[in-house]
């Protein structure tokens, strides 16, 4: 345990933001996961509208900078790559 003041401080507003960040990181992480297996399972239009979720939720974790916009890209471009492939 921190006996530094200013410390103290940092741990609390550290732990706020891990709670507030933990949201969005999870909310992205289901909706990716329910992507990925809308593509495998699900029909083209399903898995479609599922991906456009997992987009705005990576979007939006990323516009919060909960994640590394680049990560957020990535994601979302292998997720496009799999739902084109699907449509082949």
């Amino acid at each position: 345990m921190a006996n530094i003041k200013s410390q103290i401080k940092r741990n609390r507003q550290n732990e706020k933001r891990r709670l507030r960040n933990r949201v969005y990181r999870g909310r992205a992480r289901t909706f990716v996961a329910k992507a990925r297996t809308a593509i495998e399972t699900a029909s083209p239009e399903e898995a479609k509208e599922a991906v456009i979720r997992a987009v705005s939720a990576l979007d939006r974790a990323a516009e919060k900078g909960v994640i590394h916009k680049n990560n957020a890209a990535r994601r979302k471009s292998r997720l496009m790559k799999r739902l084109a492939a699907l449509a082949k």
